[in-house]
């Protein structure tokens, strides 16, 4: 049973669990401090139990927050662009050390360096020596600014592009090499990244609300997104990079989501994330290294497995200890970064 606590101009909304009080006040306290427009917050606890809180504005002619808010989920979008990989790779469709170049089209250049390939671990990993962005983006609507790059344009720029250090030399976090990953499994598979994600990942967990394109449901319970300044920016869209950072969700589905990465026991999908979560290179820093897109950090004796996302209106955040089997989920609608909370609230 849902229950109801009405603070100031908006509503918590708890569901009873170990720390719903504690996150209740935690949400309120950031938004009250304008450090958001809105959180909803979750945790799975050691028991299985989730504790949730939500508060704040969802824009103008939009539903209360709650845990069927729809919100853009960012470059979390990378780990289910992994999961992806490992589900291709344990089914015997790809390797993770096939090169890129393999699944684009003819014709299309992918750069080299000393003769070492590009391969899809290289992608994954964050260390294929592309740039965070191609330099060919040339928004017509900076507020969307992903909009009108197109695949033809991703291809252009790799064909051109001479890469300035050595393939596999050091991590440099990219969405270019994310983006083109999705196109790669997506051309192998036959399909959309859209129609493949929801086909092996949405699909079999039951993540019945979330995905790219914006269903009827999707947004009459879509949360507005707010920039830093909390004024209402439009949504993004990302049609050539969808790999890097296009899913939309809810807290409802995310949860599905950590759950199934928890538990190693709950199916064959399951099973295959854990392959996600071992640490294949560093990532920049003594203790920060990366598995298949996750990051992973080491603190205080035990490891998180995370990672962030982030678009022109909304900031969230996804880590777990498996070790102590909890997690947390932030989702926000605005640009500002709330990761210290959920790294609290896995710590």
């Amino acid at each position: 049973m849902k229950q109801l606590i009405a603070l100031c101009a908006f509503t918590v909304v708890v569901t009873p669990g170990v720390r719903d009080a504690e996150i209740a006040a935690a949400v309120k306290s950031r938004v009250d401090a304008k450090k958001s427009a809105g959180m909803v917050v979750a945790t799975i606890e050691p028991d299985g139990s989730s504790s949730f809180a939500a508060y704040g504005d969802p824009g103008p002619d939009a539903r209360p927050l709650d845990a069927d808010s729809v919100f853009e989920i960012g470059s979390i979008t990378k780990v289910f662009t992994a999961t992806l990989l490992a589900d291709m790779a344990d089914r015997g469709e790809v390797t993770l050390d096939d090169p890129v170049a393999l699944y684009v089209p003819a014709g299309v250049r992918i750069p080299e360096r000393n003769g070492r390939k590009i391969t899809l671990l290289d992608l994954a990993t964050q260390s294929s020596a592309l740039p965070r962005l191609p330099g060919n983006m040339h928004a017509r609507d900076p507020k969307n600014p992903y909009a009108d790059y197109t695949t033809d344009d991703l291809f252009a720029f790799l064909s051109g592009y001479e890469l300035t250090r050595d393939v596999g030399a050091q991590y440099e976090y990219s969405n270019l090499g994310v983006g083109l990953l999705g196109q790669a499994l997506s051309r192998k598979a036959g399909k959309s990244y859209e129609a493949l994600v929801d086909e092996r990942i949405l699909k079999p967990l039951k993540m019945e609300h979330s995905g790219i394109t914006l269903t009827p449901w999707m947004r009459e319970h879509l949360a507005r997104g707010h920039n830093a300044q909390l004024q209402i920016v439009p949504n993004w869209d990302l049609p050539a990079l969808a790999g890097a950072g296009a899913l939309r969700s809810t807290m409802n589905d995310m949860l599905k989501f950590a759950r199934a990465n928890l538990d190693a026991s709950a199916g064959r999908l399951s099973r295959v994330m854990q392959t996600t979560h071992e640490r294949r290179r560093a990532a920049g820093s003594p203790d920060m290294s990366i598995g298949l897109a996750w990051h992973i950090r080491h603190a205080d004796g035990r490891d998180i497995v995370w990672h962030n996302g982030g678009t022109g209106g909304y900031r969230t955040w996804l880590g777990f200890d498996k070790g102590r089997r909890v997690a947390a989920i932030v989702l926000t609608n605005s640009s500002l970064s709330n990761d210290d909370l959920g790294f609290a609230l896995v710590k």
